[in-house]
């Protein structure tokens, strides 16, 4: 079987966000979380949204206790990040992420 990606091999970046409906809390973590992705890891990110509110079993299996919390899955070490993500460079130094 034969590799067919172009260049060389990147690790993608993958985050879990938890929201419960549209909040305006809600709301914002996503809008920054995409900016700070489009900026800073430019195709290189999967991101899913989980809203609680229609998906309670997943706040307990990922035991959220606050919402908006974001998961980064990948690459390890994992991180977990509380709040709306409005604090650009604290949200970058979390994640481990250099721009």
């Amino acid at each position: 079987m034969e590799d067919s990606s172009d260049g060389p091999v990147t690790t993608k970046h993958t985050f879990t966000l938890f929201v419960s409906g549209m909040s305006v809390k809600s709301g914002y973590a996503i809008e920054n979380l995409r900016k700070i992705c489009d900026t800073y890891l430019v195709d290189n990110y999967e991101v899913e949204i989980i809203d609680i509110s229609r998906d309670k079993e997943q706040a307990v299996i990922h035991q959220i206790v606050a919402i908006p919390t974001l998961i980064k899955t990948g690459p390890e070490p994992r991180r977990i990040i509380l709040g709306d993500l409005s604090d650009t460079e604290k949200v970058l130094t979390i994640l481990n992420i250099r721009g």
